[in-house]
């Protein structure tokens, strides 16, 4: 597949990627655990179609010392007994909050609040943030068809 657009070799589109990677640094600061966020990423990548982030998410949670049975069932965490409850919680927002369009009216209380009860206010705000983000990046590298499979962990981390 060949990208439709080569992202790196606009200025405009360097200098506004350059503020989202910037953003996506500044949550590590966050309490909200790495693991959390990128198996957030990787769902939320997922139900985009985004094979570029999905390539590089699966990639770095594995480095992180994510297991390989824990990212194979992501996609299915409903059923999987591998993720903890604050873990589901924060997978079903980023279901809610990437399918946002889906539901008239955004994000159902219930998820909220069940979110809320895992994580305090700094690391919801991290969460929320890391889902506005991989969903920017998700829309940048489906619009433009962005290929996946080379990424190198470390790469943009």
């Amino acid at each position: 597949m060949e990208a439709r657009l080569n992202l790196m070799a606009s200025p405009i589109a360097v200098k506004a990627v350059k503020h989202l990677i910037a953003a996506h640094h500044a949550l590590a600061g966050s309490t909200l655990p790495a693991t959390t966020r990128e198996l957030v990423m990787l769902r939320a990548s997922q139900i985009s179609g985004c094979a570029g982030c999905i390539d590089m998410h699966s990639k770095e949670a594995a480095a992180a010392g994510e297991t390989s049975v824990r990212l194979s069932l992501v996609a299915a965490w409903r059923e999987a007994k591998v993720f903890t409850d604050a873990e589901r919680a924060a997978l079903e927002l980023a279901e809610e909050g990437t399918r946002i369009a889906d539901a008239a009216g955004g994000v159902p209380d219930d998820v909220w609040a069940n979110a809320a009860k895992h994580y305090d206010e700094d690391q919801l705000t991290a969460l929320v943030t890391t889902i506005a983000l991989i969903n920017a990046f998700n829309r940048l590298n489906v619009i433009t068809q962005q290929p996946a499979g080379d990424y190198q962990v470390g790469q943009v981390h």
